[in-house]
């Protein structure tokens, strides 16, 4: 299964959680990940992924200064960033939240708490 998973890729994991970052970057880690970028708001977030090869996105719903949601409307307007895969990480479950979040853009969500083999399975 971690075969289809490209390793190589950048991450940027973007949540206003410091701890809730560092558990994510441990399961990255965990998966196979080693270059990991954290951003603690939508802004930061941005700016990262406009300023370096993001591979792969995981963001959480609510962020300072630009939302989750925003954020990911925000990638898929732009032309060099639209095709990165973004997965929301989010306490927020609600069937309509899910929906909201696909339809802005999101590639796919995972309801915290999870597992590793929830992430890697999202990924892959």
């Amino acid at each position: 299964m971690q075969s289809d998973i490209d390793f190589n890729r950048k991450v940027l994991v973007a949540d206003d959680g410091m701890a809730m970052r560092k558990i994510i970057r441990n399961v990255l880690k965990e998966i196979g990940f080693n270059h990991i970028y954290e951003a603690d708001n939508g802004a930061a977030a941005l700016s990262l992924l406009r300023n370096d090869k993001i591979g792969l996105v995981l963001t959480a719903w609510n962020l300072p200064c630009m939302t989750g949601l925003e954020l990911i409307r925000r990638i898929r307007s732009e032309r060099e960033n639209k095709d990165i895969p973004v997965l929301m990480v989010t306490a927020e479950g609600r069937k309509e939240n899910i929906l909201e979040a696909i339809k802005a853009g999101a590639d796919n969500f995972v309801v915290k708490p999870f597992t590793t083999e929830t992430i890697r399975e999202k990924i892959g």
